[in-house]
């Protein structure tokens, strides 16, 4: 197992066993783990994130395709557009969710917010720039 997949699996080991609280880099962070499905192979994955809520519609999450400030997207974003839908486990609920990407200024005020309370994501736009824009997706309760 690579040591990526092995954190993940360390990770949502903890946020499940502690109705979705972590430690170490992501305590006090909000963080989902999300359920999609390759577009090629058909089969399932799950990746912990950090997300953003929305200001006033309980429903709707952000994340962020941030891939640690690497130059191409993470996989689970390709696989989350594909298919327009995802399942997230959010605490201790687990529900469906639909899917739309961001763009434009409503993309930007978002990952501006999300890089003023975690300046980590500041520092990946900052590595990223004239590669690729980072992707913000919306995850709505289905």
């Amino acid at each position: 197992m690579s040591e990526a997949l092995d954190r993940n699996a360390k990770t949502i080991a903890e946020f499940r066993a502690n109705e979705g609280r972590v430690g170490g880099v992501f305590e006090g962070a909000p963080l989902v783990i999300v359920h999609h499905r390759g577009r090629k192979s058909g089969q399932e994955h799950v990746s912990p994130m950090m997300y953003l809520p929305h200001d006033t519609a309980p429903d709707i999450v952000y994340v962020f395709a941030s891939k640690g400030g690497a130059p191409t997207n993470p996989d689970w974003y390709r696989n989350l557009t594909a298919a327009g839908e995802g399942t997230v486990e959010r605490g201790t609920e687990t529900y469906q969710v639909t899917v739309r990407e961001l763009a434009g200024a409503e993309r930007d005020r978002i990952y501006a917010e999300q890089a003023r309370r975690y300046p980590g994501f500041a520092e990946y736009a900052r590595q990223t720039a004239g590669i690729r824009t980072i992707p913000v997706l919306e995850l709505r309760r289905a």
